[in-house]
């Protein structure tokens, strides 16, 4: 945790900051080993960083001084990432990782090759949703929320959603035997779409493509979709 993050509901009078959850005040005491008198990195949530002491910290909570939130968060990727629904660990990796790299806008999406028991999962829950992005954010000292959407049906999201998905922006399919290598260094908005494991069927890249969507690959190595979707951000952006 490289920033204590903290929610509006934290702050009082505009100075001071009362964090009361178990696994941050475990992480201040275990990892930071913080002691009252120590200064450490502050970030308000869809705010500001800055620094803050720590006045007093016991089992149920820790109170900072909030001195200075007078910093901006990294600037976002320009990436509205629509990612087949993986299996729930790999889901919750998978969030980590991208907002740490600074997407803010996700979309999991239902393709044929999805098992029905993943939209089941309680990795779906919005608090365990907001619970990743939270550990993405602290790892990367970022304040600003990705927004999360569901998209349950593939044809839905192609007929209805992807028309206007691709309005200003570039639009990406990555999958295995595309024609094309992964551009680099782009600075234009993206929608950048990533199959599942197996990847997309035929019939799905055919109906991205002709949404208007390219088609770019990583080379000949298969690799897993939080691997995959890591290596194409680097690359892209």
């Amino acid at each position: 945790m490289n920033l204590i993050l903290l929610s509006p509901e934290d702050i009082e009078n505009h100075r001071l900051a009362r964090v009361r959850d178990p696994r941050r005040l475990a992480h201040l005491r275990e990892v930071h080993r913080a002691r009252p008198g120590d200064t450490l990195t502050l970030g308000l949530e869809g705010g500001r960083l800055g620094r803050g002491e720590l006045l007093a910290m016991d089992d149920d909570e820790a109170l900072f001084d909030v001195t200075t939130l007078d910093q901006a968060p990294p600037p976002a990727l320009p990436v509205h990432l629509v990612l087949a629904l993986p299996r729930p660990r790999m889901l919750a990796r998978s969030l980590e990782h991208v907002t740490s790299l600074g997407v803010k806008r996700i979309t999991l999406l239902n393709t044929r090759r999805v098992e029905k028991s993943y939209w089941q999962s309680p990795e779906l829950d919005d608090e365990k949703i907001r619970r990743h992005l939270v550990l993405g954010l602290e790892q990367a000292r970022d304040t600003l929320m990705p927004e999360v959407t569901l998209a349950k049906g593939f044809r839905p999201f192609i007929e209805d959603r992807l028309p206007g998905l691709l309005e200003g922006r570039r639009g990406l399919v990555a999958h295995p035997g595309m024609p094309n290598g992964c551009p680099r260094g782009l600075d234009e908005p993206v929608l950048l779409l990533v199959g599942p494991e197996g990847g997309f069927i035929p019939w799905e890249v055919e109906r991205l493509l002709e949404a208007g969507c390219e088609g770019i690959h990583l080379g000949p190595r298969i690799l897993r979709v939080e691997t995959a979707v890591t290596a194409l951000l680097a690359r892209l952006f």
